[in-house]
């Protein structure tokens, strides 16, 4: 069965961006030219997904907003003939529906991802945390799909970290490997550094099958008394092999301050409207300190 949903959870509250989140969900902090959740939306469509589940909080509805389409706005841009902007505020319509589901409480990514079921029903979907951004030839998502065409199983998204950055990710021990792809024996959510027993930390990319909605509600709280996905995936390890990606690229963390900043210099030089910026602002740097 081929991958229609992608679940992208959105209903954290942003308190490491504040006071600029106070209003404005984080998720619509601009990345260059357009808001962090559009940039995981164009990886899901590169993945060949057709519908964005995301899930909300009361206060951030401004996201579903966003994707709405503005009639009004898109009649004046044709009418002066801006046709540049009206195709950038139409990219995000195109080839993706939506659809909105509220978390009532922030009990956690698990919890998170099991407000989907009534939409996303018995079918395998993916799953993109937006606090991370693609940053690859072939967009991360899409090489899990990949992936997950050849071997139906559950796949996640993983990445070589030291063992102290280990304990703020999830875990995966692996047994068997084929070239990048790693069979996942055990996961574990944030393990201390001496208990972790892999470098392979589970990313916030993941194809899933409806089987984890069931293994969501039977997880009980777990790191930082939240229903961790981690947890979640890790019981359906005895069920059925459990797969991993050690994907090639980056995922770029758009999740506090200093990484959206670092972001920011990553895109930019490679961008047609942002890089000449960069380059004034280096080239004006470097006469000051001739002088």
């Amino acid at each position: 069965m081929s991958i229609r949903y992608c679940v992208i959870p959105a209903a954290g509250l942003g308190t490491r961006f504040l006071p600029a989140t106070k209003v404005l969900p984080k998720e619509l902090l601009p990345v260059l030219d357009r808001p962090v959740i559009e940039w995981g939306v164009e990886e899901a469509r590169a993945a060949g997904v057709g519908i964005a589940v995301i899930v909300l909080s009361q206060g951030k509805e401004l996201i579903a907003s966003h994707f709405d389409r503005a009639s009004a706005l898109e009649e004046l841009l044709a009418r002066r003939g801006k046709q540049e902007a009206l195709e950038q505020i139409q990219r995000a319509q195109q080839g993706m529906r939506y659809a909105y589901v509220y978390q009532g409480e922030p009990l956690g990514l698990g919890h998170a991802v099991l407000q989907a079921e009534p939409v996303v029903g018995g079918e395998p979907f993916a799953c993109l945390l937006p606090d991370d951004l693609s940053h690859a030839a072939t967009p991360v998502l899409a090489q899990l799909v990949a992936a997950y065409e050849q071997l139906h199983s559950p796949i996640l998204a993983l990445m070589r970290v030291s063992r102290e950055q280990i304990s703020r990710f999830g875990c995966a021990t692996v047994a068997e490997s084929r070239g990048n792809w790693h069979r996942v024996i055990k996961a574990v959510e944030k393990p201390a550094p001496d208990e972790a027993e892999s470098d392979l930390a589970i990313m916030g990319r993941y194809v899933l099958p409806p089987s984890i909605f069931p293994a969501i509600r039977r997880t009980r709280p777990g790191a930082g008394g939240e229903i961790q996905l981690t947890d979640a995936v890790a019981a359906l390890i005895p069920e059925g092999e459990v797969w991993g990606v050690e994907f090639e690229g980056q995922l770029l963390d758009v999740g506090t301050p200093a990484g959206w900043l670092a972001t920011q210099l990553t895109l930019a030089p490679s961008s047609p409207t942002f890089a000449p910026v960069l380059e004034q602002f280096a080239l004006g740097k470097a006469h000051e300190g001739k002088q």
